[in-house]
């Protein structure tokens, strides 16, 4: 057939190439191979005919016996089937027990190989109920890596397989939320701890100290002569019994670990370790405790106002780093020293600005002492568990100058209270006891007080020992702060003694100066006031060696700074003087305001005006007083008393109120002056040298004797000269006063021109007046 198609093929390939009557030609060839092909089958038929014929003649001879054996086979069959039914039912019967055999000894090793898996997962499910959950994962990595491969093919280990990770996320979710709850316990037992480890501190400070001193006791005991060694027996025994009161306060004092169960942070810690998640605990951790680091930094609004704030703001943050501590010693990594000394500069950097801002509205200085010994006992604490505190101690320097400046002003009141409740007068002494008692209070020290007989006085007042003592109250008030700094005692002594010079010139010397100011205080109780600073000053060298006692440093040390109390006193001395000499002024303007002169008088009464002498007679008394003061300081009162009086009277006669005055006047004026100068020779206040005082009045005296001597042409001739009897009177004095008794003359002599005297008077005042008016334009004119 192939070969047929082979020889077709040009024919094929020429209908295909459209060649000109190429498909005739193709069925023409094919028709030929065709008849080639019947013809070749033909042949073959006729060759293999006779021998299919024989086969079916074979096959015909052979269905007899074949039909035979088929009835004999079927019947040997049957009778087999019917033999071996039995041996069937048998055999069948111990085949299937072999198999069920086989089963259980498949069944039993593969029960004993699972076993150990179902009793670990069992286990593991204990473990999980009893909430031993580091036990459990330990079981559960065994399970993978030990048991569940003998059996990963069974079902149930791919459920157990696929229950780990669940249980894994229930064993964080549960331990985390254990951590959570830890986490708030601690926030809310912080200041428990804090007040638990500053005990403890405190405790052991207080311990160290009484060993100090019980050494020192012990060192210096053979010094002692045998009647003194009773006190020191039974200071030693006072001594150790307070160091067994210690030791018992310790022992009840609970530690960190008694009061929070860190349990919760191991098993998590250790869970989150056991699956590989360490660092995400780590960061979760420490970002909770810097969030509850930020809540304890955070004040209360009015932690200021008593000391408890300060104190549990304080325990908070102890009891916040304590167990920060705990937890850097106990567990490795979750807390590094790196970490936490970041915590702490932050911390510190917030609690010194909290506390330089809280500490600004303390106005008591008890409470900022408080607050300061709370600052020592909380550095401690901390130091002891190694966190720098060297800024809180910086800070403290700050409180002290802010603690100084409550005392000053605490202190200003107490003085303030003093010169309120003092007399001002001498304290008087009526036997030896109270003799004593004030000596007692104040270093006086008088060889002549002490010869004098009782009753006597001391020249002070009740206020200087009370003020003497308040200044050591302060400096044992100072002092207070000063304990417990770690400060040398040079630094203590250079504090103590600047804080007292803050107190001497400034609180006291403003409180002087304020009391020497007020309206009631009269002369007697300024010359009292300046009697009392006299004292005072002397007493600064006793208040220096009472804080040399104090710090033991000597006061011929080159750094030592001295007491300003000198200068104080000195300043607040002269302000008295001052103010003695501007109340004495007063009280002469007063009295001179009660003058009552008729200026038209035509005689004078022939006595002095009743004003006068009552001022002089004040002056006389007030004088007394003044023989206590220092002499320069009565003097010079004398003097400015006489000039103010001198200067007082004469701005009386040239006020320009005063239009006109009669000669009757001016006689009257000088009976007054008069007695004054008769008051200035009788030396009020001794000590003034010849006539030095009734100087004071020289020009009213100079004045009033050329209106009553009439001696103008004496002055015009002299003027000028320094040899001129009226060289004090100047021309506008003479001038103003001449002119107002033209105008009396003018006024009361109606008929003047009908009287020659009158005439060449009224000619002679006013020829006088023409001269000096001259005078007066000349000075103008060469100024």
């Amino acid at each position: 057939m192939i070969i047929s198609v082979l020889c077709c093929y040009p024919e094929l390939q020429s209908v295909y190439d459209d060649q000109p009557n190429a498909h005739k030609k193709f069925m023409e060839k094919l028709d030929a191979c065709i008849r080639n092909h019947d013809k070749e089958i033909e042949k073959m038929c006729n060759f293999h005919h006779q021998g299919f014929v024989d086969a079916i003649t074979e096959l015909l001879k052979v269905r007899t016996d074949a039909e035979k054996l088929k009835v004999q086979v079927t019947d040997t069959n049957r009778r087999f089937q019917d033999a071996g039914k039995e041996v069937i039912v048998h055999t069948e019967d111990i085949i299937r027990c072999r198999i069920q055999q086989r089963n259980i000894t498949t069944v039993v090793e593969k029960l004993q190989l699972c076993l150990p898996v179902l009793e670990m997962y069992s286990k593991l499910k204990e473990q999980m109920s009893a909430k031993r959950y580091y036990s459990a994962l330990k079981t559960m990595e065994q399970l993978e890596n030990v048991y569940f491969p003998w059996v990963s093919q069974y079902r149930f280990c791919q459920l157990m397989i696929e229950n780990l990770p669940k249980l894994r996320e229930d064993i964080k979710e549960i331990s985390m939320s254990d951590l959570k709850d830890f986490l708030e316990s601690i926030r809310k037992h912080s200041d428990k701890i804090g007040e638990t480890a500053m005990k403890q501190a405190q405790h052991q400070k207080t311990f160290s100290v009484s060993l100090q001193k019980q050494n020192k006791m012990k060192f210096g005991k053979n010094m002692y002569i045998n009647h003194d060694r009773i006190p020191e027996e039974r200071n030693e025994t006072v001594l150790k019994h307070s160091l067994e009161e210690e030791d018992e306060n310790e022992e009840e004092v609970l530690t960190v670990q008694d009061l929070v169960d860190f349990s919760p942070v191991y098993r998590c810690l250790h869970i989150y370790s056991v699956l590989g998640d360490e660092e995400t605990f780590e960061n979760y951790y420490r970002k909770q405790r810097k969030k509850q680091a930020r809540l304890v930094l955070q004040p209360q609004s009015n932690m200021h106002e008593t000391v408890d704030g300060y104190r549990r703001y304080f325990t908070q943050i102890v009891g916040f780093f304590v167990v920060e501590d705990h937890i850097l010693h106990v567990t490795q990594g979750l807390v590094t020293r790196a970490y936490t000394d970041e915590l702490w500069n932050m911390a510190l950097s917030k609690i010194i600005a909290v506390l330089r801002a809280h500490s600004s509205y303390c106005t008591d200085p008890d409470l900022v002492l408080e607050l300061k010994n709370l600052i020592v006992i909380f550095a401690d604490t901390l130091q002891g568990y190694g966190f720098p505190v060297n800024r809180l101690f910086d800070l403290l320097f700050e409180i002290r100058d802010q603690y100084n400046e409550t005392l000053l002003k605490k202190w200003a009141g107490v003085f303030r209270d003093i010169f309120e409740e003092d007399n001002y007068s001498p304290i008087p002494i009526v036997n030896e006891e109270e003799y004593k008692i004030v000596i007692s209070k104040f270093p006086f020290q008088d060889l002549d007080l002490e010869k004098q007989s009782f009753p006597k006085k001391f020249p002070m007042s009740q206020s200087v020992p009370h003020i003497y003592i308040q200044v050591k109250e302060f400096i044992y008030a100072s002092l207070k702060f000063s304990e417990s700094l770690h400060r040398s005692s040079t630094e203590i002594d250079d504090m103590l003694r600047k804080s007292t010079n803050l107190l001497l010139t400034r609180t006291l010397s403003s409180c002087l100066l304020n009391l020497i100011r007020k309206p009631h205080i009269g002369l007697t109780e300024l010359v009292q006031i300046i009697i009392n600073t006299t004292h005072l000053e002397q007493a600064c060298k006793y208040l220096e060696d009472f804080i040399t006692n104090i710090t033991n440093i000597s006061q011929e040390t080159v750094h030592t700074t001295r007491l300003y109390g000198l200068s104080t006193f000195k300043d607040a001395r002269h302000a008295a003087e001052g103010e003695i000499y501007t109340k004495l002024n007063q009280k002469i303007d007063e009295f001179v305001q009660l003058a009552d002169y008729d200026w038209t008088m035509s005689e004078p009464d022939g006595r002095a005006s009743g004003y006068l002498m009552d001022l002089i007679n004040f002056l006389r008394s007030i004088f007394q007083v003044f023989t206590h003061l220092p002499g320069k300081v009565a003097q010079t009162a004398c003097m400015s008393a006489c000039q103010h009086l001198s200067t007082s009277l004469m701005q009386m006669l040239l006020d320009s109120e005063l239009k006109q005055i009669s000669m009757g006047a001016v006689q009257q004026f000088n009976l007054d002056v008069i007695q004054c100068e008769l008051f200035a020779s009788s030396e009020p206040v001794p000590g003034f040298q010849g006539d030095t005082l009734q100087l004071a009045f020289i020009d009213l005296r100079q004045l009033l004797d050329l209106f009553m001597v009439w001696d103008w042409s004496t002055y015009l001739a002299d003027y000028g000269q320094p040899a001129s009897k009226y060289l004090r009177v100047n021309p506008n004095t003479a001038l103003t006063l001449l002119e107002k008794m033209k105008d009396t003359s003018k006024k009361n002599n109606i008929f003047a021109q009908f009287r020659k005297n009158d005439r060449d008077k009224q000619k002679l005042i006013e020829t006088v007046v023409k001269q000096l008016r001259s005078l007066v334009n000349g000075m103008s004119q060469h100024t």
